[in-house]
């Protein structure tokens, strides 16, 4: 079942996250990303496609400018500031109500992405890249997706053993910055350092990371069209969305709450059948 959590949002309705799944649309600003690169990087094609998206059902819209892709070259800050910054003033400017969040582990890019108008952190370094990340979330007052990508694992470690050691890490950096842990929300971070078998190790049992007190944090699952679909179905990125739809049915049913997907209506559908599935259909339609 899902633990329930509401999470402020500066100068909006904060995220409630609970029973119904959130759906994360990816706007990828990038010529090189694994799965829609070159796709949406002209600021007209971004807004167009954050339309479509917020359309078929997203409830947040993350925008990227820099691949985390195996063997993807590192990106300049001012390089990432010239992707995002003007579909982020594009997407304010057309009256894009869904929340904002900036994909980004540079500080001064989180800075700048939330002084345009975003106001959530998705951070593929769970603020361990560079602290300071922490601090501009706190001067900010937005919350911050921490995702676990721990480059020089232990390999004698259990995956689950050093994902709690990790996040206890970055929640201990989140509050020496003021930041409280009811701003953190966790990424597993499918694909990033962990094999396959790991991969579906944390479909299959729950990941439960709390705080010292209090209930465990709510949990971001970030599977669309990756590898640890296609390595076990022989596809192809853009052939990968029954699988992902897949993944993320089970991820809800074992407890994840806001989904990150780069097909919204259809995963956003899935999701709709799995929380009646478990909770039962909306009392209006019962």
């Amino acid at each position: 079942m899902h633990t329930g959590h509401t999470i402020a949002l500066p100068n909006r309705p904060p995220l409630v996250l609970g029973e119904t799944a959130l759906v994360m649309g990816i706007l990828n600003l990038t010529p090189d990303s694994f799965s829609d690169g070159g796709a949406h990087n002209l600021v007209a094609a971004a807004v167009q496609h954050a339309r479509q998206m917020i359309g078929e059902g997203a409830d947040i819209i993350d925008v990227g400018g820099e691949s985390t892709r195996p063997g993807a070259a590192p990106v300049g800050v001012q390089e990432e500031l010239d992707r995002v910054m003007p579909v982020i003033d594009a997407l304010v400017a057309a009256g894009i109500d869904v929340p904002i969040s900036i994909d980004t582990y540079k500080p001064l890019v989180a800075d700048q992405a939330i002084q345009a108008g975003a106001c959530i952190i998705n951070d593929v370094h769970g603020l361990q890249g560079a602290p300071e990340m922490a601090e501009v979330a706190q001067l900010h007052q937005v919350p911050v997706i921490a995702m676990h990508w721990h480059k020089e694992r232990d390999a004698a470690t259990p995956l689950r053993e050093d994902m709690q050691l990790y996040f206890r890490r970055t929640i201990a950096i989140a509050e020496q910055a003021g930041l409280g842990a009811d701003r953190i929300i966790v990424d597993p971070g499918f694909g990033f350092g962990k094999t396959l078998g790991e991969n579906y190790e944390l479909l299959r049992e729950p990941l439960h990371i709390s705080p010292a007190s209090g209930a465990p944090l709510p949990i971001l699952i970030g599977t669309s069209r990756k590898s640890m679909i296609g390595k076990l179905l022989g596809n192809e990125a853009h052939e990968r969305l029954a699988g992902t739809i897949a993944t993320n049915v089970v991820a809800y049913l074992n407890g994840g709450h806001i989904f990150r997907v780069h097909d919204v209506r259809a995963n956003r559908d899935a999701l709709r059948v799995a929380q009646a599935s478990l909770y039962g259909p909306p009392q209006a339609e019962r």
